[in-house]
This record gives C-alpha cells, structure tokens and sequence, in this order.
C-alpha cells in the first residue's frame, strides 16, 4: 500500500501548478485530482507565490519558461521565505539540456521532469517527493520533541544538583547492587567526618558505615518490593568512630542505566539523647510513687483497715491491675534504656540451647494453659556462648506475644535449628499475622499492631524493643515473618562461636 493513499475523501495532498499554458494546467490538474490529490493551479507566478504564502501547499510543480517571471527566480523567491523554504518544487520543462537541471537544483528543487509529460513518471516522482516531506516532518517533530525532553531533563538535573548540595540533610547516591557510593552532598561529609575522596567509590560495608549493617540489608529488600523505605531507625558510624542515630529514607533512581539508592538522612541523635533522659528520668520518679500506691492498695485488699463491700474490693483490684501495668512499663522503660545504654552489659557463658528452649515454655506453660493453647517444644542440644538469663528473657517475651495473640485451640512452636554458623530459634504462632507494613514498625518503642492492643492484651509496646536490644548485643538479628489471619514466625539468628561482647 502507498503510504498517501486513503480510504477516505480527505485528499492525499495539497499541489499548487505553476503553468502560463492553460492546456497543460487543465491536463495536470486533471491528472492529479483523479489520483484524490487537493490541487491549486495558476498560470502567474506573482499569483502562486502569494498562494502559497497564503496557505503553504505540500508540493509544487513549477513551470520553467513563463514571461512574468520564470521558474528559476520563483524557487529563489520560495526558498527565501520562511513559510515557504521548506515545500519541495518539482520543475516541470520542455527544455531538456543538463546545463537547465542543474540551474533548477542549483535554485533549491528536488526534481526536474521533461516534457512531453509521461504520467506514470509525474505521479511515482510526486509520490516519492511527498513521502520524503512527510519523513522530514516526522523527524523535525520528533528532534523538537527530542530537543524539549533533553531541556527538561537538563532542567531537573540542574534542580536535583542544586538541591543535593545544598540540603541539610546529608544525602549519599550509591549503586543498589554493591551499595558503593557515587556522590555524596557537604552535610554527608559533615556527619559522617570523611572527605570526598575517602568516601566516593567505596561501598558502606568497606567504610563499615552501618553499626548494624542488617538493617540496611533489610531495607534494601523493602526498597526493592516497593520502590522506597521511609524513616528507618538506624546508627550510622563516623569516622572517629562515633555512633549518630538517624532516619533513613532511601528511593530507587537510575543514574545512566545503573539502578541506585537516594539515601536521606535525618540525624536524630541529640533528640534520641533528650528522648532517653526524659524517659529514664521520668520512670525513675514515677516507680517510687508507683510502689507506694501498690502497697496501699495490697493493705486495703487485705480489709485490715475496715471491710470492704464485694463492689469495692472490685474497684481495688481494678486499680491494683493497672498500677502493676504501669510498673511494668515502667521496669520495662528501664531495662530497656539500661541495656541501650550499656548500663546492662550481658555476662556470656556456654549455655545448653535445649535447656534455655525448655526452661521458657515451662515458665509460661501457666499462661498458655489459661489461654488454650498448646505450647510445642522441639530443642537440639548443644552450647552457645551466651547470656542465658538475657536470652530466657527474651524467649519468655516472644512466647508471651504469640501466647497472647493467638485464639484459643491453636499451637505455639518454639524450635531451634543448626544453620552453618549460626543457631536459628524460631517462635511461631497461628494467629491473625502482621500486616507487611508493621513488620518492621513492631520492633519500635510504643508501637503495636493494634493500638487497642495496649489494653486489651496488657501489653507496653516495649517487649520487642527489648527482645532486639538483647539479640543485637549478642551480635545476633531478630525478624518477623508473617501472613495476615494465617499467623507469624519470629527469628532469632545468633552465632554458635561468639565469645565477645
């Protein structure tokens, strides 16, 4: 099929003929029109150049010899206008000599065809010429189309370079695959306490950046599934060596065709140091008071100061609840900023895995039972080099979670498996699961899957905190793995040859 050709009535292209002989014009104009062509034919060339100034035509077919003036000087006058340089002229002449070809070209037409005029030629020669233009105007389209993209482009990398260096939080672009840095902006530089060259071109786990690198390796696998992470909780370390608690945020960008990280950094240490102070300080006023008021309220329940109504001794045990919930946030706060702060240092010694295995769900057998459910043991002997009465600790938490969260009749398995170097306790449960997006949120201080959780399950929002701050003293990684109303896996990861802390 040729490309001009249509199964509608909208012409295939719009022809001005330039031609002072009117029987040649009438044979052209004919000849065209019945091949579906929109034809404009005039016998003055003063009339054609208006014409096509007026409504530039697709192609025109100039006469050579005409008295006003000829064909020659027309093309010249075409082409030295802006609405007309770029229309192909095709000149149509009796004269035949080489000498008048090149002149024709010299001026700026594409073709030059002889008279008497062979139809099947004139036709195949406008055809082609036609579908040239059309090419020549899809290029120009595409190169303006080209040209605007490449000044947006350049536009926004002007924007992004600007904002880069010139932001307060310290921004670091590195490589997905090797997490080797390319750029980093002057408040990376400031924080972290290296130069320019110290740091681009090596990757973080060289740099040993991270303090727990796993946290990174974490997020970067939810990077993947979702394009980005927002405000993860981890230490970044100096250069000196010291320790800044920052947030995280990290996008996916495409940097000449190599998949990269946008990290952000928000440093929180010095609000995490006020945030500490004021927790710690603030426990430590309230468990005095606290004390104080359970006592009181053990000696009301006894009714060695006067007899209760059955109404009031409910309210008493009401209010005995409570206050032991908030002593136990209260211990929970405490044990919690102790261990961050080392103020709890772990005291490792070989310990037998099944036993501390064993030794847990014993302790919370009387829970489970109260709650229905079956508690399952499945322990491999062998010793680890660890702080047993930590590790218990933590242990009896997860049991303590999965006990709570799970609807009476179901299973809790708590396993241990030998995985190379590293032991692998795994606590799972058959209760309504994690949504994904909380998976690593759970780990946080106060957080929870269910607000409502805090009080209906007497829960502080801080045993996971605390399970986590155990296990990364013991240089080990606790997860989750869960799927909504199926259920959730907790893991623990610690290495069999560990001897310092």
């Amino acid at each position: 099929m040729k490309m001009f050709e249509s199964a509608t009535n909208k012409p295939k292209a719009d022809i001005l003929v330039i031609d002072d002989t009117p029987e040649n014009l009438a044979l052209l104009s004919q000849i065209l029109k019945d091949k579906g062509y929109k034809v404009r034919s005039v016998t003055k060339a003063s009339t054609g150049l208006r014409g096509a100034k007026a409504a530039p035509p697709d192609l025109i077919l100039l006469d050579v010899k005409m008295p006003e003036m000829n064909g020659y000087e027309v093309c010249q006058r075409l082409k030295a206008e802006e609405v007309t340089r770029d229309i192909p002229v095709i000149f149509i002449s009796a004269l035949g000599d080489v000498l008048d070809k090149v002149k024709a070209f010299e001026v700026g037409g594409v073709d030059y065809i002889t008279k008497p005029l062979q139809v099947e030629e004139v036709l195949a020669r406008i055809e082609t010429h036609l579908t040239i233009r059309q090419l020549q105007q899809q290029l120009q389209t595409q190169n303006k189309q080209l040209q605007q993209e490449i000044s947006e482009r350049t536009a926004a990398e002007e924007k992004f370079t600007k904002a880069f260096r010139s932001s307060p939080n310290p921004i670091a672009i590195a490589t997905l695959a090797e997490n080797r840095f390319l750029d980093i902006n002057r408040s990376f530089l400031e924080i972290s306490g290296y130069s320019q060259t110290e740091i681009v071109g090596k990757s973080a786990t060289h740099l040993n950046i991270w303090v727990n690198p796993q946290i990174y390796d974490d997020s970067a696998k939810i990077l993947v599934q979702n394009g980005f992470v927002r405000n993860q909780e981890c230490q970044l370390r100096t250069k000196e060596c010291g320790i800044k608690t920052v947030l995280l945020s990290i996008e996916l960008i495409e940097l000449d065709g190599i998949v990269c990280t946008l990290n952000i950094i928000n440093d929180i240490t010095e609000r995490k140091r006020l945030e500490d102070e004021f927790i710690s300080l603030v426990s430590h006023e309230l468990r005095t008071p606290m004390n104080s008021i359970v006592g009181a309220l053990d000696l009301l329940s006894t009714q060695q100061l006067g007899t209760l109504t059955e109404k009031g001794q409910q309210v008493i045990n009401i209010a005995i609840n409570n206050i032991e919930r908030l002593i136990r946030l209260v211990n929970d706060i405490l044990d919690l900023e102790r261990i961050k702060s080392g103020k709890i240092t772990m005291q490792p010694s070989k310990c037998n895995v099944a036993e501390l295995l064993i030794q847990a769900a014993q302790t919370m057998q009387s829970m489970a039972y109260t709650a229905q459910i079956t508690l399952s043991v499945e322990p491999i002997s062998m010793e680890i080099f660890a702080d047993a009465d930590r590790i218990l600790q933590a242990l009896m938490n997860l049991l303590s979670n999965a006990i709570k969260f799970s609807p009476p009749g179901k299973t809790v398995c708590l396993r241990s498996i030998i995985k190379s170097d590293y032991l692998q306790i795994e606590v799972q449960d058959q209760g309504r699961g994690i949504p994904e997006d909380k998976l690593q949120l759970i780990f946080e201080r106060f957080q929870q899957v269910d607000a409502s959780d805090s009080r209906s399950k007497a829960g502080t929002g801080l045993g996971l905190p605390i399970c986590r701050s155990i296990i990364e003293q013991h240089k080990g990684r606790i997860w989750v793995e869960s799927v909504v109303d199926q259920g959730s896996t907790f893991f623990i990861n610690l290495p069999i040859k560990n001897d310092s802390y």
